[in-house]
Parts: C-alpha cells; sequence; structure tokens
C-alpha cells in the first residue's frame, strides 16, 4: 500500500534508539476527514495508546494533531492515522514538526478559525 510505504519512510518503523524512547510530533491530515468521526477516533486511539495530544478540524477541511508518549505508540498512531476511521479516506499524512510542545492528557480543541 503506497500510504504504508509513505508514512514508514516519513515516521520511521518507530523503534527508538537507546535511551530515547519519548517522541513528540505535530501532523496534518487531509482528505475526506472531517463529518466522519475522525476527531473522536483520534482521541480514542491517541488515549488507548497512552499518547498525550491534541486534535482539531482546521478551516482547509483537513485535521491538525499532536501526539507525544513512547516513540512505539507514537510510530502505530502514525500508521493508524493514515487509515482513520471507517468512513475517512486519508490522502496524506504529514508530520509538521518533531519535538512538539504537548500538554499532559489527549483533547480534543475546537476548528481552528483563521
Amino acid at each position: 500500500m503506497v500510504i504504508g510505504r509513505i508514512v514508514e519512510r516519513l515516521f520511521g518503523t518507530g523503534m527508538p534508539e537507546k535511551g530515547d524512547d519519548r517522541r513528540s510530533v505535530a501532523v496534518r491530515i487531509e482528505g475526506r476527514v472531517q463529518g466522519v468521526y475522525y476527531r473522536a477516533w483520534t482521541a480514542q486511539t491517541a488515549r488507548a495508546l497512552g499518547l498525550d495530544g491534541t486534535v482539531r478540524n482546521m478551516d482547509d477541511g483537513s485535521v491538525e494533531a499532536t501526539f507525544s508518549g513512547p516513540s512505539e505508540a507514537v510510530a502505530e498512531m502514525l500508521r493508524r492515522c493514515a487509515d482513520g476511521p471507517r468512513d475517512a479516506r486519508v490522502r496524506r499524512v504529514t508530520v509538521t514538526q518533531e519535538g512538539a510542545s504537548v500538554g499532559p492528557g489527549f483533547r480534543v480543541l475546537p476548528r481552528y478559525r483563521r
């Protein structure tokens, strides 16, 4: 699957280096990702993986999220984001920032308005 190869190339295999087992990222998810339960699915999935972060809809139709936690869990979340919930049609998942600032817990934020 092309998306799977893109995700692995962008995000790696999730194998942490010795002594470095945490990772924080900001991502942008594009495609049919609004109105399909994507934010709620993201929050539920991230919490199940033990991740901190946020998710919100953007005015341009994309979804923006931050994830922080064990490197393996972040890598798994990024892989799952490429599929999303059943009705989503993800075209692209892009890491926009490594080392993103992320508070404790996982929250769904209000839509970003310019």
